[in-house]
């Protein structure tokens, strides 16, 4: 296992950078197949708290408005307290 692949090792800031500008790119392009945007979903979102951590969201605005709703949301959801969060459903 890399340093990359563990949970317990934050990202260096050039790499959630670098992860975060690359999947929005591909997340906003219009070329690019809805299978590789689920691929790439994550990855961006991975990259948010060591971004927040550096004030990133501070100093800088995402401009495209569904991608900081989906942003402003997972940072929302991530400072929910575990109780506050929603829960997933059930799989019947």
């Amino acid at each position: 296992m890399s340093a990359k692949d563990s949970p317990s090792i934050p990202m260096d800031a050039a790499e959630a950078l670098t992860r975060f500008v690359v999947s929005a790119q591909l997340m906003l392009d219009p070329m690019t197949p809805e299978s590789l945007r689920r691929q790439v979903e994550p990855k961006l979102l991975d990259a948010l708290p060591a971004l927040q951590a550096l004030g990133v969201f501070d100093l800088f605005a995402i401009r495209d408005p569904a991608l900081a709703a989906m942003v402003a949301d997972e940072l929302a959801a991530r400072r929910a307290p575990p109780a506050a969060r929603p829960r997933p459903l059930a799989a019947a």
